[in-house]
């Protein structure tokens, strides 16, 4: 079947400066190159830096949970988690109570990597903020983070 309608006009597009995907995709973008540049000093990147956070402060959080407080589907997780369980960061283990549940576990080579991490995510951090403002920051990330919690 053939759509009779006109294409849109440039005219009738909406204006790219309002779509806020595009404005959060190009800032994140930006800001991760460079956390993304200090932290690769220790074979790390960002998001796998994140990961590892995450496991510290929870101890031993299931598939689900490191899933749902990273915002990503199981797939993508699994993805992330490969390179760090193949290096000896974390393990994944069946939790002994219950079979069907994995659980993932920093192991003492990855706490002494997220260790080294921390150092330059400061650097990265302390970087960012003189540029864009301590106190800026501290109100990006309240906003951030209140989005990252929405369900659309």
């Amino acid at each position: 079947m053939v759509d009779d309608d006109p294409p849109l006009q440039w005219s009738e597009m909406p204006e790219c400066g309002r779509c806020n995907a595009t404005a959060l995709r190009r800032a994140m973008r930006r800001v991760s190159l460079i956390y993304d540049s200090y932290i690769a000093q220790c074979g790390l990147k960002t998001t796998q830096r994140s990961i590892l956070g995450y496991i510290s402060r929870a101890g031993a959080p299931t598939m689900g949970e490191l899933a749902d407080e990273l915002v990503l589907c199981r797939s993508a997780l699994t993805h992330n988690l490969a390179p760090l369980e193949r290096d000896g960061l974390v393990t994944i283990n069946q939790d002994p109570k219950n079979k069907r549940i994995r659980l993932v576990r920093l192991t003492p080579k990855g706490l002494e990597k997220l260790k080294e991490s921390t150092v330059l995510w400061q650097a990265a951090q302390d970087r960012f903020e003189g540029t864009f403002g301590g106190g800026e920051a501290k109100q990006l990330r309240a906003v951030l983070n209140g989005i990252g919690r929405m369900n659309f």
